[in-house]
């Protein structure tokens, strides 16, 4: 019987449909097998990439592309996300298996790759229906996730392949340097400068770095749980922007998709993950969690803070400013503008508190 938990697809929305002929030509040469049935369903989640579920002679798998339109240099690159899944599963055993992957933008107009599919469930804005959890089983939970970042913080990249995908010193002035250009050139005429929160990141940013291998993007929905025992995990999905960089900017980057049960009402707008949950950590206290697992200092927090959050404040506005340009007509983007706004406020906020 199908377990009622486990991430299901949906059909694929219209603007995000592949050709299926020319898909299956291909994979029967790479593959060298005869294609038999092939389908496929879009996963919902995700505002950058898409996913979906490609079923080949009734194996299901998982295809990553990037969406159609102009993309924002460095983003969406298939090939590199491809390389350190396969590079980093000797170290960590929660990433997929990739199967393939594909440079011919002739197949199905751009890049993509092909990994195997973890069945499990992903805990995205709201766990499913059916499964309910006691406050002492949400902390298990938070705290299980906590420790797979921690684990991927924790490898010990010296003399192993993962360091090529490291730039050496001065990772925190480049991420500075690369998220205000990219504000820049997808800035529309209804979001702020954002000015003095760039000029105010520019002028604090710190001295020392905790070197590591880092997600970039570690939340709940790239999680994927198992759906026999709902506390364990059993994959993390996502590695397109996964480098060697600081652990604790790591950290900033999943605290800004942290909304907690006493946040007001605009950011409990934004919740995508089920951080409000009675008896998940709040912000603070995952910040001690951590420091204490990785035996560093409990020091000030707020640059890392500010940073998680003007780089989502990025991303959103990189989307947004596809969805402004008619890129793509996803309505789930029409309002992203006033998001950004909001978190320029959050961010200046937290800067004044810090004084």
């Amino acid at each position: 019987m199908e377990n009622i938990l486990i991430d299901t697809p949906k059909d694929v929305r219209t603007e995000d449909q592949l050709d299926l002929d020319l898909l299956k030509s291909y994979l029967e040469k790479e593959f060298s097998i005869v294609i038999h049935s092939i389908s496929l369903k879009q996963f919902s989640g995700g505002a950058s990439n898409l996913t979906y579920q490609i079923t080949i002679n009734e194996k299901e798998y998982i295809l990553r592309c990037p969406p159609k339109g102009t993309k924002a240099k460095g983003a969406h690159d298939m090939a590199r996300e491809s390389k350190i899944m396969s590079v980093l599963t000797p170290h960590y055993p929660y990433v997929p298996k990739v199967e393939l992957y594909c440079s011919d933008t002739a197949v199905i107009g751009r890049e993509f790759y092909i990994m195997e599919k973890i069945s499990g469930i992903i805990p995205r804005a709201n766990l499913p229906k059916g499964l309910e959890l006691s406050p002492e089983k949400v902390q298990n939970l938070c705290v299980r996730v906590i420790d797979k970042l921690i684990d991927l913080h924790k490898i010990k990249i010296e003399n192993t392949d993962l360091q090529q995908f490291g730039k050496g010193s001065g990772y925190a002035n480049r991420q500075i340097t690369g998220w205000v250009e990219r504000f820049r050139k997808a800035k529309t005429w209804n979001v702020p400068s954002c000015e003095y929160v760039i000029r105010w990141l520019q002028s604090n940013i710190p001295s020392e770095e905790y070197t590591c291998f880092i997600h970039n993007d570690f939340r709940f929905d790239n999680v994927v749980l198992s759906a026999d025992e709902q506390l364990e995990v059993i994959g993390i999905l996502d590695w397109e922007m996964a480098t060697v960089g600081d652990g604790l900017m790591d950290l900033g980057n999943s605290l800004a998709y942290w909304i907690q049960a006493d946040d007001d009402f605009v950011f409990k707008m934004f919740r995508r993950q089920p951080t409000h949950l009675n008896g998940m950590l709040t912000r603070k206290e995952v910040i001690k969690y951590y420091c204490e697992r990785m035996n560093l200092q409990n020091a000030d927090f707020t640059f890392y803070e500010v940073y998680g959050l003007f780089r989502l404040l990025v991303i959103i506005q990189q989307i947004y400013f596809r969805y402004y340009h008619k890129q793509t007509c996803n309505p789930a983007f029409k309002n992203f503008w006033f998001m950004v706004n909001y978190l320029n406020w959050r961010c200046k906020r937290i800067i004044k508190q810090s004084n």
